[in-house]
């Protein structure tokens, strides 16, 4: 199948369009006309499932993604190829998906161990005797990826054939059950010889050296602490208020609650064990257009710029990461009546173009803090590990760079982080409640209790209007006063820090603890509660832009406040008075 056309550049060439409809006569050979199939141009990249029409569009307008030489999302078949003999099988194409899956293997084997990482036996160098076990584990993968499924499969090695059905299965949601199922068909049906996993735990286990471990923590039932570092042997709360064991029972070892972490290193590390994946981290500095009036990336902020301004030491080398986070408490249970609240932290890479940044694959998961109950403030306890390897990885680690094929100092450094009103309080220590609820205003906000409906109504919104804005003038429609103020200045981050500097607070949800937080006011009369741990990284306080508030929640809690307001002046219902007073 000829596919040189996937490298014209000019899009407009009648050849390219005649290609295009062939590339699409071929997807749709097997599929119904109207049927939405991925879309394979530079901006979807296979994510986004698109309708025949805008799938030619795409392709005619922005280009065909260059990488996808396989079309295996658009009915062709996987070809696979006996590692150790290449020139018997094939039919001229790329690299077969068993080669690209050795090439994987062989840069992840030298990010990790070096350029002579395979000659072991013969090696002296000190980081392979340290790993001895681990380098023994990838080895015996990289003898699963050249050993054959059975004798004469040229198609599939052991490791190939595990990999297309673990990819096949979370593709096509398959349980365990019926992927346990599957594989016993698979014995029956293959020859005896067959390597053929028994299991779904057996398939996991044969590529567990190529994923990600994750560690799991101990943590206080009250969130006083996590049991690390000084407080790794004890077997109840150091905190004298507290005071809980560790474990569900005296002399079991289960603990009563247990925080997930993932590791932010290796995952950095493995995106640069990738050509392709190392070539975009590159991006946002060598390829992305600046235009100071449109803002296409985070790049193009002025946050972005200010922090390379003050730190140009990190901003020089374009492989550096800048990061992002997010965070927001869900249920696990769905809709049932259960009250459960966990809170997964999330961590995306933008280095990455805004058509991959933004995407799956690319947002990393670093840690699960476990319910039934939200951390609130108590959420600084388990961020200990994250903030302990931010602080790391701002110093660098080595790390291998596949597109150059090199090793460089990788750095990394969290930007900002994205979450909803009521989180935002629990990763800044600003309470967003009572009289000064807005962390921007702070002692300036302005709020007016309402006696009939018992609550807080926050207004003063026209200073942040134009200073010649007629509503800056009116009366009547708002709270009968004019209102000149000029706009508020946000404080800077040194300026929130020697407010907090010396603030201390103990950690924990015990009752005694609990009863001192609601007599306890703060000494400045501000609504701090704590100091972020955030201000630990030495460069969080030097950041433009340090807490954002996502568009869904905000968008989200607009239409619901306002939508019914509209609907009762519209149908004007009779109403009891103690509904329309405030």
């Amino acid at each position: 199948m000829d596919k040189t056309w996937m490298k014209i550049s000019n899009r407009k060439d009648k050849a390219y369009e005649l290609e295009v409809k062939n590339f699409l006569k071929f997807a749709y050979s097997q599929k119904v006309e109207n049927q939405k199939i991925p879309c394979p141009c530079t901006q979807c990249n296979n994510f986004c499932n698109q309708t025949k029409t805008v799938v030619e569009d795409h392709l005619l307008t922005q280009g065909i993604h260059k990488s996808y030489t396989r079309w295996i999302h658009h009915g062709e078949q996987f070809r696979h190829q006996n590692c150790g003999d290449s020139t018997k099988h094939g039919d001229g194409e790329e690299d077969s998906d068993t080669e690209d899956l050795n090439d994987m293997l062989h840069d992840i084997g030298t990010a990790q161990w070096g350029d002579n990482w395979a000659g072991r036996e013969e090696s002296t160098d000190d980081s392979l005797n340290a790993n001895h076990s681990d380098t023994n584990n990838f080895l015996k993968l990289l003898e699963d990826a050249k050993k054959e499924l059975y004798p004469g499969n040229h198609f599939y090695s052991k490791l190939s054939f595990v990999v297309t059905l673990l990819h096949l299965k979370t593709m096509s949601g398959w349980t365990i059950k019926s992927f346990n199922a599957l594989l016993e068909i698979f014995s029956h049906a293959l020859p005896p010889e067959a390597t053929v996993p028994k299991s779904f735990a057996d398939a996991k286990k044969l590529i567990r050296d190529l994923g990600f471990k994750s560690e799991k923590i101990h943590a206080c039932v009250n969130d006083c602490v996590l049991f690390r570092k000084e407080n790794e042997n004890f077997d109840t709360c150091p905190n004298l208020n507290c005071k809980e064991p560790r474990y569900k029972m005296a002399g079991s070892r289960v603990p009563r609650k247990v925080l997930r972490y993932f590791p932010l290193k290796p995952r950095l590390q493995r995106l640069y064990t990738h050509k392709e994946i190392a070539s975009d981290m590159r991006w946002h500095k060598e390829k992305c257009v600046h235009d100071d009036n449109i803002m296409r990336h985070p790049a193009d902020s002025e946050a972005w710029k200010h922090f390379d301004r003050l730190h140009p030491d990190f901003a020089v080398d374009p492989r550096n990461v800048r990061l992002g986070l997010a965070t927001d408490g869900f249920n696990p249970f769905g809709t049932m009546i259960s009250a459960y609240s966990i809170w997964p932290i999330y961590l995306v890479p933008y280095n990455l173009p805004p058509w991959k940044c933004m995407r799956d694959p690319f947002f990393f998961l670093s840690m699960l803090i476990p319910g039934p109950k939200s951390p609130g403030n108590e959420i600084d306890v388990y961020m200990e590990p994250l903030i302990d390897e931010l602080n790391e990885m701002w110093l660098g680690v080595e790390t291998y760079d596949a597109y150059s094929g090199k090793k460089f100092d990788l750095r990394a450094a969290l930007l900002w982080t994205i979450n909803d009103f009521p989180a935002y309080a629990m990763l800044s220590g600003w309470s967003t409640k009572r009289y000064q609820a807005c962390p921007i205003c702070m002692v300036e906000t302005t709020c007016v209790h309402l006696p009939h409906r018992k609550k807080l109504c926050y207004t003063g919104h026209r200073r942040f209007l134009p200073i010649d804005h007629s509503w800056r003038r009116e009366k009547k429609p708002f709270d009968g006063n004019v209102d000149f103020r000029n706009p508020v200045a946000p404080l800077s981050g040194n300026e929130i820090l020697d407010q907090v500097q010396n603030m201390e607070v103990n950690f924990g949800k015990t009752k005694a603890q609990s009863n001192a937080k609601k007599r306890k006011r703060s000494e400045s009369g501000l609504n701090w509660t704590k100091k972020s741990c955030f201000f630990e990284l030495p460069y969080w306080a030097d950041l433009l832009l340090r807490h954002n508030l996502d568009l869904m929640h905000v968008s989200k809690m607009s239409q619901r406040l306002s939508l019914p307001q509209l609907w009762i002046l519209k149908t004007k219902p009779k109403t009891t008075g103690c509904v329309v007073k405030i």
